[in-house]
């Protein structure tokens, strides 16, 4: 690659990163007001042309990750430390800087994405494989990132010292569980065209799963 073919590759790159301060809140905001409709466009862009994809929002995979970045960036404001961080026994020791943290958290948000796309694929007529849960996993990933939104910043303000800020911390975690508990059964529901009782226990259970899978993660670096 010569210098100027860098050039053109670093202004590429520079803009889809600014891109990103537009394309975020919008995305986050399509993804507050119409869910199964934002849901069902993650799915529809994987049948276009990879160059085509996406191209009025952040693709699913990104905006999760930028989500987490975001809750991160908010968690350092309120507190500059983490006590993950700080251990130095068990597995906490691997995570020893904010990046590790970063990649930890993505981990334990992706679990829930992970486990109802496969269960809502399990669900379906379709085998369970690598083509017929991507689309599941994508639409996901749109779903979770105003929770993981409201369940980190809900945590970061719960684990403050103000009694006000706690209270305001539990209710952003009540509302976090409340938005996508609805959506998961109205996913479920709509997808699979089936009872609103059959979709509560499907998203129940997928929910029960995630929670036990990073409960257990989370415990291994306590």
């Amino acid at each position: 690659m010569n210098f100027v073919q860098w050039l053109n590759s670093l202004d590429e790159f520079l803009y889809e990163l600014m891109s990103w301060l537009v394309f975020y809140p919008l995305t986050l905001w399509r993804i507050l007001r119409h869910p199964l409709t934002t849901m069902r466009y993650a799915e529809d862009q994987l049948r276009l042309e990879q160059e085509c994809q996406y191209r009025a929002t952040v693709s699913p995979p990104v905006m999760l990750i930028l989500t987490i970045v975001l809750i991160q960036g908010l968690g350092l404001a309120v507190d500059s430390s983490n006590a993950i961080i700080g251990r130095r026994h068990g597995l906490a020791s691997l995570v020893d800087d904010n990046t590790t943290l970063l990649f930890l958290r993505l981990a334990l948000f992706r679990t829930f994405a992970l486990v109802l796309a496969a269960r809502k694929v399990h669900r379906s007529a379709e085998d369970l494989d690598r083509d017929t849960l991507k689309p599941a996993f994508y639409a996901q990933c749109y779903a979770i990132s105003p929770f993981a939104l409201l369940l980190g910043g809900g945590l970061s303000a719960a684990a403050h010292f103000r009694g006000e800020v706690q209270l305001a911390g539990l209710a952003a975690i009540l509302a976090a569980f409340l938005f996508y508990g609805i959506v998961q059964i109205r996913w479920f529901r709509q997808a699979l065209r089936q009872s609103a009782w059959r979709s509560f226990l499907d998203a129940s259970i997928g929910m029960i799963v995630s929670i036990a899978a990073t409960v257990t993660i989370a415990l291994l670096f306590a």
